[in-house]
């Protein structure tokens, strides 16, 4: 079963009286453990595709399908529990919780897991904060941390809940090239031993050229893949 399906998927912004095209006629297919890049000049709509797949915003037309569920089909309730269940997010600005040590912030997402019993989420944080490499840094909050272990925490964070599919917004676009590296290798590392589906959007072309496949978008249009 495909992982994420897009068919003819249009999106439109209305401003005022006027209608701005993000995404215009997109059909993509992802299969489970895909480490794929969307790659394209900003204002090309990789912002706008991610957030379609991870039900952040819906389509104008079109259907968006992720692990065998039609998005637009979906209560909210379910749309909820699509995105804490299935779906993880690893932000160009991290998105950690200033107040919360490192632990903390992993563990939060969890918290919105009401089967899991406390010696369960203890388990799955620390052994993503190890993924990590953080297990030195736990009582930290991110205004201690460098940039680069700031990204270490949102990836443990995004994983913990055990996603089928991480969805990555320039995830190294605020890294220097050896950190962003670092983030690469280790989402790859992740790719392989967890078989999380990795898709996400840059226009670093260090990162495109490790991705297994690369889709490139231009003014809301698919224009090449390899």
């Amino acid at each position: 079963m495909d992982n994420i399906q897009l068919s003819n998927v249009v999106k439109e912004y209305h401003l005022g009286k006027v209608t701005v095209p993000a995404l215009k006629n997109v059909s993509l297919s992802i299969d489970r453990g895909e480490f794929t890049v969307i790659a394209g000049p900003s204002g090309s709509g990789k912002t706008t595709l991610l957030n379609l797949i991870g039900c952040v915003d819906v389509a104008s037309s079109g259907d968006v399908v992720v692990g065998g569920s039609n998005t637009a089909q979906l209560t909210e309730r379910e749309l909820t529990d699509l995105r804490l269940h299935k779906i993880g997010f690893i932000f160009q600005s991290f998105n950690l919780i200033p107040v919360l040590n490192v632990y903390d912030n992993v563990e939060f997402p969890l918290l919105l897991m009401k089967d899991l019993s406390k010696e369960e989420r203890r388990s799955r944080v620390m052994h993503f904060i190890e993924k990590v490499g953080l297990q030195d840094h736990m009582k930290h909050r991110p205004n201690e941390l460098s940039g680069g272990q700031r990204q270490r925490v949102a990836i443990a964070r995004a994983l913990v809940t055990k996603p089928r599919i991480v969805l990555a917004d320039e995830p190294t676009a605020n890294l220097d090239s050896v950190t962003g590296q670092s983030i690469i290798d280790l989402m790859k590392e992740i790719n392989r031993s967890e078989q999380t589906t990795f898709l996400f959007s840059t226009h670093d072309d260090n990162v495109i050229r490790q991705a297994n496949r690369i889709i490139k978008l231009r003014d809301g249009v698919i224009v090449a893949e390899s």
